[in-house]
């Protein structure tokens, strides 16, 4: 460990991790990278998974981020790898980062665009893996009944006879004024 100098920012993958988190918590720091995926990257590179990754040599540094954006070459399992039998290429692919979003949003505009259930779902701000909707999922504020504006409900009279008048609403117009006052102009004449 005396030989490598330790790192205090470590680049992989285009994200800068810092050189006090350990190995496996700062790949995770990664977008699309999982404790699992990063624990399986790990093991297959034998490196250890409590150290930290200010430690790491150029040469691991640069195996892990191999290993990364390419892990089929390395024979991971498919049930592994994020994107498989990619639609455009039909390949399995690992995304990572910025690709993630980009894919996401690119799949549902293709849905969309064929005019799919799910396009309609999603086109409409529904759930689209079938869930329950009708007690759960409600977005938006709470809407309640309005109330009758300036009608009251008849008030029953004491007796237990007829219902009585109701009584007058108060308005909170203020009555016009009618005095004038006179312009300090018109008062010296």
């Amino acid at each position: 460990m005396s030989s490598q100098e330790y790192r205090h920012i470590v680049r992989i993958v285009g994200n800068d991790i810092p050189g006090e988190r350990k190995i496996i918590v700062g790949l995770t720091k990664i977008k699309g990278i999982g404790y699992n995926f990063a624990t399986a990257v790990l093991d297959t590179l034998k490196i250890d998974t409590n150290s930290h990754i200010g430690d790491l040599s150029e040469e691991d540094v640069q195996a892990i981020e191999k290993l990364i954006t390419d892990p089929v070459a390395s024979n991971f399992p498919t049930w592994f790898i994020n994107r498989r039998k990619d639609i455009e290429t039909g390949n399995d692919l690992h995304l990572l980062t910025s690709d993630i979003p980009f894919t996401l949003r690119n799949d549902i505009e293709r849905e969309r665009i064929v005019a799919s259930w799910r396009g309609y779902r999603h086109l409409n701000g529904l759930k689209v893996r079938g869930q329950r909707t009708r007690t759960s999922g409600r977005k938006g504020g709470a809407v309640g009944v309005a109330k009758a504006g300036g009608q009251s409900a008849p008030v029953k009279d004491s007796s237990g006879g007829a219902p009585a008048a109701a009584a007058p609403v108060a308005t909170t117009e203020a009555a016009p004024a009618t005095e004038k006052k006179e312009a300090p102009a018109e008062k010296a004449k």
